[in-house]
Order: structure tokens, then sequence, then C-alpha cells
């Protein structure tokens, strides 16, 4: 019994000196709100903040994440969030609308949304790019290898001097996009000489990981440099034929039509291995630029759940061999569905095909229900045409999903709705899975539940709801919108 109330005290500090490890993270996150958000966030050089409500699901995700993000770039970059449930005032003056918002602040001022990947790694080398100046004074020739060493692009200024008149318009324009790309200077006309220049320009360097013999590494910009001209020269010419799409970048990359060529690419530890398969898939579609569709490789493990969820795609489809879709800024899907061949010539097909016109869009949809009777119709991708886009019928369409609570909630009203309609043979109440289904285009879905209506005849044309979501707010916009005379079932209607 003594030898036990001896070790009692041991092991009493043991359990207390976890606590600290256990939350510091949480420690590391600044916690802002409408009184004192002015006051501190200007004391931080750069700062990132989290505009939440506790009750979002997407923020709940992302807090342990962002947490250890905190951790990692504490002392560099100070993380904060802000409860906007509790603190409206301070979310309402910086524009937030939806959870979770992040923004960049410098020095206490709203800078820039943060727009790289929402996980740890992300963030904390998101924001690394954040510290430090906006464009790296190079001295020395070695200063400008080190600096294009990098797996990163490099955008680099030759100018004759620190009074040059082109220096402070590239230092004004890499502080605008220093969020997207990497900037360096130097005054001294001799370090472009290694690149064939011998007066002002700006060298864009692609990262060494992805040189290759069908374009250039360095490309030289001459003409008259503004913010607006250099920007569209780095936008034209920074990714190259064929990039490395990542979390970071796809986003830019998919404003246009392309083309992306998934396999197991990792430059950090197999550079060459990477460059196999990039340089036979660059072979190819080298001979198809200049027809509006671009090119990428990625890394299929790093884009599993997107292709499951939009290509309907499992971990073992293409095998070792890469496997190739093509996604059109208008949201159109194909998949190339023939093994890729060491040779090219099974991707030549595919990209023929693509321009003929001859392939058939992917499409993510739901089976088709077996009894669809009830007065709420369920729409599945496959049917929504034939549904909604009827042009004799006005439409009401709800996108929801499983697991929202809101959708939920609404349920029973909708449902009041369309029983009330049921009898009205111009009008139908419908809802759609999007969690589970294409989301068809002119409809901008970001949230559950989103209702649109079709009407008749104008089917290119639908009409977001944003009223209330009692019954009676439903009856009054339809009966405003609708084509015909509501026909209503059951008792009479006021509206």
């Amino acid at each position: 019994m003594a030898a036990a109330v001896r070790l009692l005290p041991a092991v009493t500090f043991a359990l207390l000196s976890c606590f600290p490890a256990a939350v510091s993270s949480r420690k590391d996150v600044l916690e802002l709100g409408d009184a004192d958000f002015d006051y501190l966030a200007t004391e931080h050089e750069t700062m990132l903040v989290k505009f939440y409500a506790p009750w979002c699901g997407h923020c709940k995700k992302l807090n342990p994440e962002f947490e250890k993000a905190a951790t990692r770039l504490k002392g560099t970059v100070q993380l904060a969030k802000v409860d906007c449930t509790a603190h409206s005032e301070t979310c309402g003056r910086f524009g937030v609308s939806g959870y979770p918002t992040l923004k960049i602040f410098r020095n206490g001022r709203d800078s820039a949304p943060f727009d790289g990947p929402r996980t740890a790694d992300g963030i904390y080398h998101y924001m690394k790019k954040q510290t430090g100046p906006d464009s790296v004074h190079l001295k020395t020739e070695e200063d400008l290898q080190t600096f294009i060493n990098h797996y990163d692009a490099s955008v680099i200024g030759v100018f004759s001097g620190a009074d040059s008149s082109h220096l402070s318009e590239f230092l004004r324009a890499a502080g605008l996009l220093r969020e997207q790309f990497r900037f360096a200077h130097t005054g001294d006309l001799k370090l472009g000489k290694a690149y064939g220049v011998n007066s002002e320009c700006v060298l864009l360097v692609k990262p060494p990981r992805l040189n290759n013999k069908f374009e250039d590494s360095v490309v030289v910009f001459r003409d008259y440099l503004t913010i607006g001209s250099l920007r569209r020269f780095i936008r034209d010419h920074i990714y190259g034929l064929c990039p490395h799409m990542t979390a970071e970048n796809r986003d830019r990359l998919r404003v246009r039509d392309l083309l992306t060529a998934y396999y197991d690419l990792n430059y950090h530890h197999n550079t060459c291995g990477s460059n196999y398969w990039r340089n036979r898939v660059m072979k190819v579609v080298s001979k198809y630029t200049g027809q509006g569709l671009t090119f990428s490789v990625a890394n299929k493990k790093d884009f599993l759940s997107e292709l499951e969820d939009d290509f309907g795609l499992g971990t073992s489809d293409g095998g070792e061999l890469p496997f190739v879709t093509i996604r059109t800024k208008l949201g159109h899907k194909y998949t190339m569905r023939e093994e890729f061949t060491r040779d090219g010539h099974s991707l030549e097909r595919f990209l023929d095909d693509y321009f003929a016109g001859r392939l058939k869009r992917y499409v993510k949809s739901e089976a088709l229900p077996e009894r669809n009777t009830a007065a709420v119709k369920v729409v599945v991708a496959e049917s929504f045409d034939d549904v909604v886009n009827d042009p004799e019928k006005d439409v009401l369409i709800q996108f929801y999903s499983p697991s929202c609570p809101h959708c939920k909630k609404l349920e029973p009203v909708y449902r009041e709705l369309a029983e009330m309609l049921y009898y009205d043979s111009n009008i139908v109440v419908t809802k759609m899975n999007a969690a589970d289904n294409d989301v068809p285009l002119g409809y901008d879905v970001h949230g559950y539940p989103t209702i649109y209506f079709a009407p008749a005849g104008r089917k290119d044309e639908p009409i977001r709801y944003e009223g209330g979501r009692e019954l009676k707010d439903f009856l009054k916009f339809l009966n405003r919108e609708a084509s015909h005379s509501l026909v209503f079932s059951g008792s009479k209607v006021e509206l």
C-alpha cells in the first residue's frame, strides 16, 4: 500500500504533463472577435484567418488540419479564427457569406483570399510562400541558380539597376501575384547573359524537374512591362505544354478544356519514372496544340476521391498505366477506356475521337428509380433531360444531400407542396440527390438545399429560388412564375 502511495504523485505528474501537448495546437490558433480583431490583427505581418460557424460540417472537418498547420507555422505565420455566429460585425465587414471562409491578412489589412488546399500540409506550404519579400533580390550567379533550382517555376526580372523604372512596376506585380508565383529580381544585367539576353527583360524559368525536349525551359518577356502585360505573359507561359497538376494549381488549369493523365507520379522520390510517362504524353499532345485543349499530368493518389466521385473510377483503374480524362470548362467529362499504350497510339485515337465529336460524355448518375409515384418525383442525372427539361412542363427542382439537416427540415413542407399540386398537369415538383448525381450546366449548386424553377419553353433560363422555406412562400413564387394558373388539390388555397 505504501508503495502505491509513493507512486501516486509521479503518476499524477505524468498525467498532468500530457495536457499541454494535447491542447497546444488549439492555443496556436488565435481567437479574434469584434472587439479585438483590428487591434490584434495589425500586430502580425502575415496572418491567415478562418471565418467559421460552430455548426458547419465543413468547418469541423477543417479544424484539425487548421490546428496542425498553426503549430507548424508558429513563429512565421499566425493562424486565427473568428466565430461568425458570435462576431457577425467582423464577418460582415469582410464579406463573409459562407463557411468556412479563409482570408490572408497583412498587417491587419485584408490582402487576398486563401486559394490553397485545405489540409495541414497544403496550408503550411501555401502560407510559407506568403512570408518574406514579394520578390527576392538576387546579387550573384549563385543566388540566381539557387532560386531557379526549385520545385516550382521562377519569374525573374533582369534590370539595369535599382533605379530602373521597370523594376518598380515589376515589384508591384510581384506584390499582387505572389500568392500564385515565385518572383526574384536583379539589378545586374550580366546575370541575364547566360540566357542570351543583354537588356532589361523578365525570364520565366520552368522547374528543372519538368525540363524536356519538346519545349524551351526558359521563356523571355521583352514587351513593355506593366502589371497587366506581365500577368498575361506568366499566365500564357508558366505551365508550358504539359504541366504537373496539383491541388494548388488545378483551378487555374481548369479554366480551359483540360486533358489529364493520372498515374503514380512522384517528383519528390522518382523524377525519372514520373517523366517517363509525361514524355510519352507530351510526344502525342504536341501534335494537338492550338486546337483548344490543354494538357497535364497528375498523381492519381492525390485525386482519388475526385476520380471516384466525378468519373466513377476505382483505385485499380488504369493499373500502373496512366488513366486519361478530359474535363471541359463547361463541365463535360470524358474518359479514355482503351488501355494507355506506350507507343501513344491509344491516346491519339482518343484525341481524334474527341475532336471529331465521337466520344460519349461520362455522366455520374444514380440508377433510375423502379417506382416514382410519390408526389415529389425523384430525378437522377440520366433522367434530368426527360423530366426537368420537358419543354411542356414547369418544373421545380430541389438539389439536396441525404446528410443535409436543412434538407430534412424542408422535406415535409416540400412534400406538402407537391401533394397540393399533384393533379396540376402543367407543373412537376422534383428533387435530385446532388451528392450522387452530376448537376447539369446552368444550375449553380454549392450548398443544400438549392432550389430552381425551370419554366416551360425556357429551359435554358432556370430561375433560382431565393424565397422563404414556408409553404406560402413557395406558393407565392410559383403563382408568380408558373406559365399556367396553378391547379390545387384539396381545400381552397389563399395566396
